[in-house]
């Protein structure tokens, strides 16, 4: 492969819920440098046809294969529960997805597992088969939540609204008595304090982006890629607003990031969305 140990680690999402990945390789991969990518001009990934997803993921892969990233993480459950088979095969580099991690990590801490996901995430029923495959007898119940990344993207995760939509996505799983939550999308995290005021304190709640970490520092050992030495400063890329992403997530990052606009191919008939026009379900 080729790859030295002092290249960056791309990771992406379609916008701000990747930071929940990153703030989590700041705490276990100190050393290692990154460069992060958003897609925010094509965000929600979440109602997207599987071959725009493939589509996207293709394009953002092959840029940053030209970039000389020495692994990716898919931050972003709908890409890992659509494309990243098929990718896998298509490019030399280490790939990881999100969801097998945050499988594995639910079924050790619970036996009727509920899922809140992009409505392509949960209709792929991805953790479903990724936690059949290790524990066949527990349960699973996967509920899709196309409100909520467009709320997070428009910064309005403390408006009562948001309480009122979370409750109507996860009363169907209490009423079915989870004892287990995966967040089974990186934005959801963001919504956490929502949640905790919902959620009885006996259900356990994982987010899989620790683990996806966890599964990257194995793998850079195993493959002897882990850097040992400074790291360089995160390289923040979006392919929609600068200003929007830098604004959206100094409250995560605790710092104003340097943001650059990238350019990828797109396919002709794909624009950024207007969010404030996005049909919100009304309770």
């Amino acid at each position: 492969m080729g790859a030295s140990t002092s290249q960056k680690i791309g990771v992406f999402d379609s916008g701000v819920g990747g930071l929940t990945v990153l703030r989590q390789m700041y705490q276990q991969l100190p050393h290692e440098s990154i460069l992060y990518f958003a897609d925010t001009a094509r965000l929600p990934y979440g109602t997207r046809s599987p071959g725009e997803i493939l589509q996207f993921v293709r394009e953002i892969l092959t840029w940053m294969n030209q970039e000389g990233v020495k692994m990716v993480i898919m931050a972003c459950n709908t890409s890992s529960a659509l494309a990243l088979e098929i990718v896998r095969s298509e490019y030399d580099l280490p790939i990881l997805g999100i969801i097998l991690p945050g499988a594995r990590a639910a079924v050790e801490k619970g036996q009727k597992i509920g899922v809140i996901a992009t409505p392509v995430t949960a209709n792929s029923h991805a953790y479903s088969l990724a936690i059949a495959e290790i524990n066949p007898k527990a349960e699973v119940l996967e509920v899709g939540c196309p409100a909520f990344v467009p709320l997070i993207e428009q910064n309005l995760i403390n408006h009562p609204y948001t309480k009122r939509v979370a409750g109507h996505y996860l009363n169907p799983l209490l009423q079915q008595g989870i004892d287990t939550l995966i967040y089974g999308c990186t934005h959801y995290r963001h919504l956490e304090n929502v949640f905790l005021e919902i959620l009885p304190r006996h259900i356990q709640l994982v987010d899989p982006a620790t683990y996806v970490v966890s599964a990257a520092a194995r793998e850079l050992r195993m493959l002897g890629l882990k850097n040992r030495k400074t790291s360089q400063p995160t390289r923040f890329c979006v392919s929609g607003c600068p200003q929007k992403f830098a604004f959206l997530s100094k409250q995560w990052l605790g710092f104003t990031p340097k943001v650059e606009k990238i350019s990828l191919p797109v396919l002709p008939d794909l624009f950024e969305p207007n969010l404030s026009n996005y049909k919100f379900p009304s309770l």
